[in-house]
């Protein structure tokens, strides 16, 4: 984290931080971290979420972790009932949202799952990916528009799922806004070439992971890698060796993983599209396979294990409803929050758009051309430099054809979906849904697959026409 130093109380920024899902059990948690170790900038949090006493909560635990002796921070945290209240000049937006998974997540696995298609996340693409966009959109509409209503020229910072559909639907709405996406997907593979340079660099070690620098490019959740440097060394040359050590790629046994974490990642498969295509494939596996689904072309679930990665059951998801929550365990004093490294970006890249201190990194942006060949306006992921209010998007190069095929395939899915959203067209959404790559069954069944999922999660899909649309109707 970055310290005080020698600046003087008066220099220090003052900003306000709109927070949308300020009743998180997650990234709000990292952000009272991240601020309250961080003692260049100060200001205020602004929490909103549907869940008003959530928000409270997280409120009063951030306004007292901010009060110890430790702490660097100079913060408050309030809890807002309306948004447009919590998010009045703002000078950041940050959105970490979710419906409750036992309303919608739950089915988006279990459901498909009758039908014969498993996905191990399910929050991106297949079935699941489509009902979530679907339930993002208006949200995010919603969010963009308060935006341009309460803090015009404020920088907005997506944490949500599915990330390229969310951050899309914000300059959708207001095309001026000033929008980014993070995930941290790609610091596990910085990681990973860490190592490769630890074992195959002569006088490489310890080497941290910022030390690496990647060039990365693709959607959120299928992003590639085709550059990969410490200081002066290319670390992209060492993965033909690194690929000889990790073969055969598909070595675990059916079954082998059903103690493991829901969330274990080996990068097999990563490998395994490394060894196909020529770059290497820059998510972890359990997302990497839902874009390409003839890993999940599966006779038995369980055969999924011989890539080192499981599926995620719907259970897995779920809140335990049995007990207090993690922010009512901190304040009630049993369990302590104690400070760590998050690894998380955000609050440098507020300095950053502060005037404080440049940021390289990767992120979700509107195209610009930093991905030659993906449409203009798309949102992509790919290297940016992030200084003094401007984030500026590094060009990334093209992509094979091959791989550009599948890129698009799925970009394309994702323009559809936000067209339709606008619409309210439910019928327009079936059609993205059925050109899923992970929808691969006989049509009519992907039609009840749609129409039940649509009939479990109505509730959450109210601004679509469902009166209207003919997928419904021939299903009545």
């Amino acid at each position: 984290m970055h310290q005080l130093g020698s600046r003087s109380i008066e220099e220090i920024p003052r900003v306000k931080i709109g927070y949308v899902g300020g009743g998180s059990q997650g990234w709000a948690h990292t952000l009272i971290n991240d601020l309250a170790q961080c003692g260049d900038i100060a200001g205020s949090v602004a929490l909103y979420d549907v869940d008003h006493e959530a928000a409270t909560k997280n409120a009063e635990l951030g306004n007292r972790i901010v009060e110890r002796e430790d702490a660097d921070g100079d913060w408050t945290f309030e809890a807002y009932r309306e948004m447009d209240d919590a998010l009045a000049d703002a000078d950041f937006v940050v959105c970490s949202i979710q419906d409750p998974p036992a309303e919608t997540f739950v089915h988006d696995i279990d459901v498909p799952k009758q039908y014969g298609i498993h996905q191990p996340v399910a929050d991106t693409v297949g079935p699941g990916g489509v009902l979530r966009s679907m339930r993002a959109i208006p949200q995010y509409r919603e969010i963009a528009a308060t935006v341009r209503e309460q803090c015009p020229d404020a920088w907005v910072i997506n944490y949500t799922n599915p990330m390229t559909v969310c951050t899309r639907t914000l300059y959708e709405e207001y095309p001026d806004i000033n929008a980014i996406g993070l995930c941290h997907e790609v610091f596990k593979f910085q990681e990973q070439f860490a190592d490769i340079a630890e074992r195959y660099v002569d006088d490489a070690e310890d080497v941290a992971r910022e030390e690496i620098h990647v060039t990365v490019k693709g959607i959120n959740h299928f992003t590639w890698i085709d550059e990969a440097r410490w200081r002066d060394t290319d670390l992209f040359g060492y993965l033909e060796a690194e690929l000889e050590e990790r073969k055969p790629l598909k070595d675990f046994d059916p079954g082998s993983m059903a103690d493991a974490s829901y969330w274990v990642n080996n990068y097999n498969v990563a490998f395994d599209l490394y060894d196909r295509f020529g770059l290497l494939g820059a998510a972890g596996d359990r997302h990497l396979v839902e874009f390409v689904p003839w890993y999940l072309q599966l006779d038995d679930p369980e055969d999924l294990h011989r890539w080192g990665i499981r599926f995620t059951p719907s259970s897995a998801r779920l809140p335990d409803d049995d007990g207090p929550t993690q922010t009512e365990r901190y304040l009630s004093g049993d369990e302590e929050f104690e400070f760590y490294d998050s690894g998380e970006e955000a609050v440098d890249i507020f300095r950053a758009l502060l005037g404080l201190e440049p940021v390289e990194t990767h992120l979700n942006y509107p195209n610009e051309g930093q991905v030659a060949g993906l449409p203009e306006g798309a949102v992509v992921e790919t290297n940016a430099l992030l200084t003094g209010d401007d984030v500026s998007p590094l060009a990334a190069g093209s992509f094979p054809r091959e791989i550009r095929s599948m890129v698009m395939t799925h970009v394309n899915n994702q323009e559809t979906l936000v067209e339709a959203g606008f619409e309210g067209d439910l019928d327009r959404a079936f059609r993205a849904f059925l050109n899923d790559p992970l929808v691969s069954i006989e049509r009519d069944a992907a039609a009840d697959l749609f129409v039940e999922l649509v009939d479990r999660e109505r509730d959450y899909l109210e601004v679509w026409d469902l009166e209207d649309a003919d997928v419904l109707a021939a299903s009545r």
